[in-house]
Order: structure tokens, then sequence, then C-alpha cells
């Protein structure tokens, strides 16, 4: 009767034998380009009137950051669980730093900010990826 046997849901294979291709992380991607244009439109704009300059500016850094989160969620897995991490850690300060230097904040600080949220964010990455070791 192991034939029988249930599998867990959303687990199934295709009757052709081919796995389930998920469209997650290029829409997790998206929405969170869609999400840093935005507050980097908004950062850029600093009280002023909105114009096609911030758009296409918030366009611009909503696509490259989408860009590269999802080329992180491709490429990641097939790093060590070290490296993967930190690839995240440095792609979460750089990001974070670059908006908090947009809010006219000295370099040394938006580096000082970006360096600890990096840190943060590799060390949650790692965290997660030790805890969750084949």
């Amino acid at each position: 009767m192991a034939h029988a046997a249930p599998t867990a849901p959303g687990r199934h294979l295709q009757a052709t034998g081919t796995e389930h291709v998920s469209k997650g992380p290029l829409t997790r991607a998206l929405l969170l380009g869609l999400v840093y244009g935005v507050w980097a439109a908004f950062m850029k704009r600093q009280t002023g009137p909105v114009d096609a300059g911030n758009v296409f500016y918030g366009i611009l850094c909503g696509a490259v950051f989408a860009a590269i989160m999802y080329a992180l969620s491709q490429v990641g897995p097939r790093l060590r669980q070290e490296l993967h991490a930190a690839a995240y850690g440095a792609f979460g300060g750089i990001a974070v730093g670059y908006l908090y230097s947009l809010a006219d904040h000295s370099i040394l600080r938006s580096c000082w900010v970006g360096l600890m949220v990096g840190i943060a964010i590799g060390l949650g990455a790692f965290y997660r990826y030790h805890m969750r070791e084949p």
C-alpha cells in the first residue's frame, strides 16, 4: 500500500516528470523593486514637486533593485551558506545605505548605517540557511 501514500501539498510532479516552475521569486523581486523605486523617488524628490526626472529615477532604481534581487534568488541557492548569506547581507546593506544617503546625510553615516544593516541581514540570512540545512 506504499503506492497509495499521500504526498505533501504542492509537491506533485507533472505527468511528464518535470517539476512545477514557481514564479514566486520573480514576483517577490518585482514587488520589492516597486517599493524600493517608490521610496528612492520619494527621497530624491525632497518635498519638491513631482516631475518626470523623479519618476524615471524611481523606475530605474526599482528595476536595478529587482534585477539584482532576482539574480540573487537564482544564483544564491547554488552558493555555500556563508557566501549566500554574505551576498544578501552586502546587497541589503548597499541598498539601505544608498537610500539613507539620499536623505542628505554624510557619506560616513550612510556607510555606517549600510554596514550595520548589512551585518544584520547577513547574520539573519546565515541563521536561516544554517537552520534549513539539508
